[in-house]
Parts: C-alpha cells; sequence; structure tokens
C-alpha cells in the first residue's frame, strides 16, 4: 500500500503536538471550560473567576432584552433556518437589523453575514483582485488577511500605526496598481491601541486609495453615536468601507458591511462567504437586533463611558504596581484615550503561560497572547473590562496579577 503522505504529515506537526502535550493541564490557557454565562465572574471549570478574558465589553451578554431579542426569534423561527440569505435563509429580523444599522452608521445600506470573519474574507475577495494591491497594517486581524490572499490581490504591509510608511507604499502602489485598499483595524485586538484614522483617512484620499476600516472591537464604544473609531476620529464620512463584528459588545454572532448602496448591492452578488454559507441562527440574529437598539439608547451610552472608567481604573492600578502596561491611545485633539483592551507586556512564551496559570489557579481569567499573534519576544497577557465590572472587582484582579508578576520578577 502506498504512503498516505497528507495523513503522515499530519502526525509530525509541531502545533498538534503543543496541542496535545498541553491538554488537560493546568498551565495550558486555551480551550479552558466554561460553564455559566459570560459576565464579570464566570464559573470555570468548578470555580468562579473574574473574567478579564471576554470581549463583552458592554456586558451584554446576559442582559435581559438581549436575551428576550434572542428568545423571541427562536420561538418564532425555530433553532435554524437551514438555508443560505441567496436562498430562504432571509428572514424579516435579518431586514430590521440591515435596516437598524445603516440608520445608526448614517449609511445607504448594510448588510450582515453568518460571522464577522466571514464578513472580512467575502468582503475583501470581492472587492478586489488580481491587478489590484491591498495595503494593510501589519497588526490587522487573521481575517483580514486571509481575505487579502483569497482575493488575488497583490497585499503589501505596512508598519503597525505608521503612517509615513503606508504613505510611502500608497505612492509606489497607485502608479501600478488598477485600484487600491488599505484595511486597518479601528481598535487593534491585542495591544488595545486605536489607528490614527484621521491621518490614515487623509493619506488615502491624496492618493485615490478606498479605505476599509473593521470596527470589530471598537464599535459600541467610541463615538458621538458609538459606531467606533471611525466616528471618534471624524472619519466615518470618508471610511468607504464599513465593518463591523456583532460578537464582541453587542454579544451574539455575526458581523456586518455598512456603506454604499452600490457597494452592498455588489456584495451581494460577489461575496462569496455570504451567498454560499447558512444564514446565522435566529437566536443570534434577535439578540444582534435587541443589542444594536440597546447600544443606541442612554443605556447603550452609559454602558460605553463605564467600560472606559473601569480600562482607566484596571490600567492605572497596574501601572502604579510598576507592570509594564499598554499605552494610551492620542487623540486628534491632543488628548489621549483607554480603550477597554489592556495589555500587559511578558516578553518571554513560556513565561507568559506560566504567569497565566498562576493567576488562573488565583481566580482570575486572563487571555495568554503568544507567538505567532503577536511578535516573537512580544507575549503579553490581555485583560478586557466589561461595563459591568464591579471596583472591587477589579481591584482584586489588579492585586492578584500585579502580585503574580512582580513575585515573579523578583
Amino acid at each position: 500500500m502506498a504512503v498516505n503522505r497528507l495523513i503522515q504529515r499530519l502526525e509530525g506537526d509541531d502545533r498538534v503536538k503543543l496541542l496535545r502535550a498541553g491538554r488537560g493541564t493546568e498551565g495550558n490557557p486555551y480551550f479552558r471550560v466554561m460553564e455559566s454565562a459570560t459576565s464579570p465572574v464566570v464559573q470555570v471549570e468548578g470555580e468562579d473567576r473574574i473574567m478579564l478574558g471576554s470581549n463583552n465589553y458592554l456586558g451584554l451578554a446576559d442582559h435581559p432584552a438581549i436575551l428576550k431579542g434572542a428568545q423571541a426569534a427562536l420561538d418564532r423561527f425555530g433553532g435554524a433556518v437551514t438555508g443560505s440569505r441567496l436562498l430562504n435563509g432571509t428572514m424579516d429580523l435579518h431586514l430590521e437589523l440591515e435596516s437598524e444599522i445603516a440608520q445608526w452608521h448614517g449609511t445607504e445600506d448594510a448588510m450582515v453575514f453568518t460571522t464577522g470573519y466571514q464578513t472580512n474574507l467575502g468582503t475583501i475577495s470581492a472587492l478586489v483582485g488580481p491587478g489590484d494591491t491591498v495595503v494593510v497594517d501589519s497588526a490587522a486581524h487573521a481575517s483580514i488577511r486571509d481575505g487579502c490572499a483569497l482575493s488575488g490581490a497583490t497585499t503589501r504591509k505596512f508598519r503597525h500605526n505608521d503612517v509615513a510608511d503606508l504613505e510611502s507604499i500608497l505612492a509606489e502602489a497607485s502608479e501600478s496598481s488598477e485600484a487600491v485598499l488599505v484595511i486597518v483595524d479601528g481598535l487593534y485586538s491585542m495591544e488595545g491601541d486605536l489607528a490614527p484614522l484621521a491621518q490614515i483617512s487623509a493619506v488615502c484620499n491624496g492618493f485615490g486609495a478606498a479605505l476599509m476600516v473593521d470596527e470589530a472591537h471598537s464599535l459600541g464604544l467610541f463615538g458621538a453615536q458609538r459606531t467606533g473609531a471611525a466616528e471618534l476620529f471624524g472619519t466615518d464620512s470618508d471610511t468607504d468601507v464599513r465593518m463591523a463584528s456583532l460578537s464582541k459588545s453587542p454579544s451574539s454572532t455575526g458581523g456586518f458591511i455598512a456603506g454604499s448602496g452600490d457597494l452592498l448591492d455588489s456584495l451581494r452578488v460577489n461575496a462569496k462567504a455570504f451567498l454560499f454559507t447558512t444564514s446565522g441562527v435566529p437566536a443570534a440574529v434577535g439578540g444582534s437586533l435587541a443589542a444594536v437598539r440597546l447600544i443606541r439608547s442612554e443605556e447603550g451610552a452609559q454602558r460605553a463611558r463605564r467600560a472606559l472608567d473601569n480600562a482607566a481604573v484596571l490600567r492605572s492600578g497596574l501601572l502604579e504596581n510598576g507592570l509594564d502596561v499598554s499605552a494610551l491611545s492620542p487623540l486628534p485633539d491632543g488628548n489621549t484615550t483607554v480603550t477597554p483592551i489592556v495589555a500587559v507586556h511578558v516578553g518571554d512564551d513560556v513565561q507568559a503561560m506560566d504567569l497565566w496559570r498562576k493567576i488562573f489557579a488565583k481566580g482570575v481569567f486572563t487571555s495568554a497572547a503568544l507567538y505567532p499573534a503577536v511578535p516573537r519576544d512580544g507575549a503579553m497577557l490581555r485583560l478586557c473590562v466589561m461595563a459591568t465590572h464591579t471596583d472591587a472587582q477589579l481591584r482584586r484582579a489588579v492585586e492578584v496579577i500585579s502580585e503574580t508578576l512582580n513575585e515573579d520578577a523578583a
């Protein structure tokens, strides 16, 4: 019998070996089992732990209004629609949600995908192709990079948040490409820093490049209407493609694109990740609609303020205890702002995993970010606050994390 090289290769995969070596051990920060709803304190494998590893920034995952919206959709449409949006998978709930999002963002139209990852994959690969150039921030999310690869367009990376480097690349690309698309995150999920969108937008306009902003982590938090970083920097009207996830602040599942009618109609017929996947389950769409409406309300504004206030408490507490934490993000008016993501820099992957284990054992759940999610020697503990964390919970988390890192450094 001939050797099956593909299966044989799987047996020698170093990453699989690492997964198996860490599976079931207390020191493994991945695939831990949650046993209660995502809230400031979550039961993880039999123990209550302060949750600082969730993107539930506004604390809506267990909010009564979101549960009611999800339950109503479940009761009406059942567990699934079992079809693509193109065929039998479009519910009137989708149309309500898309109309709500377009009104919220002040755009002509909006379109909802089943997941945030598919939103980027389908949108980028539908908009650009061979002969075009996509210029992306080096810290862009994996879904953006994969969308670029799928498109067949030439992909160029610029140094993270380095506008001069972006300008240099655009000067070359604009001369040789049929079309140029620049893609950045509004808020980067590892370091927790905002993109300098005022400068980026100006450079794009100068070279005739289209701009796409992924607001997955900034939606619900920034801007007067809480549509994200582009609104905060006053560049929302100059952003050609506005993307966001429904799985962070809205605490559901899905993603969307908001923009012109031409853009959205083009995606409806060209985005394969939209056309050839099953529609999101009704409960997710109903929960998303309820979440968007809540975010647009005064309660949403209060929760956004509370999330950033909590981030300031966490960050300042860690900084006062001598920890190396992420910098504040500069704003166009000269001020700075916290974001709900606070990175604690460690450096070494093994050390970061060990610190994660010790902090986990003391009742605080964090996220360990290791290579290749971050650069080599850039390992960190990634902390995310919720609007619903109490001062006592944050003080306890600061105490545990600071004590553990300072003991390790001694």
